[in-house]
């Protein structure tokens, strides 16, 4: 079984309240579960309105798979708009 832990640091310009935090960070968040079938969460500065630090997992059986479906999905979450990325770290487990 190989495990891909991913976490993306996010600086969201405009944001003035959680309200309004919270709106971008489901968005990306959704499109992420949707489009690659991920479990994906905010994990950190839950109280910091212009900064989301989201995590996720992919699990599968081969490594160079997991791998390509991490880097696809930062490709996407980039090309997204909505924030700005400051920050990926991906690592892979293999058990």
């Amino acid at each position: 079984m190989v495990i891909g832990v991913g976490k993306i640091t996010w600086r969201l310009h405009d944001c003035r309240s959680l309200k309004a935090k919270r709106v971008i960070v489901k968005a990306i968040i959704s499109r992420l579960r949707n489009k690659f079938n991920i479990a994906a969460a905010e994990v950190a500065a839950n109280d910091i309105h212009q900064k989301a630090l989201i995590g996720f997992v992919i699990v599968g059986n081969d490594p160079k798979l997991v791998n390509s479906r991490m880097d696809k999905i930062l490709n996407f979450v980039d090309s997204l708009g909505l924030a700005e990325m400051l920050d990926s770290d991906m690592e892979i487990i293999n058990l």
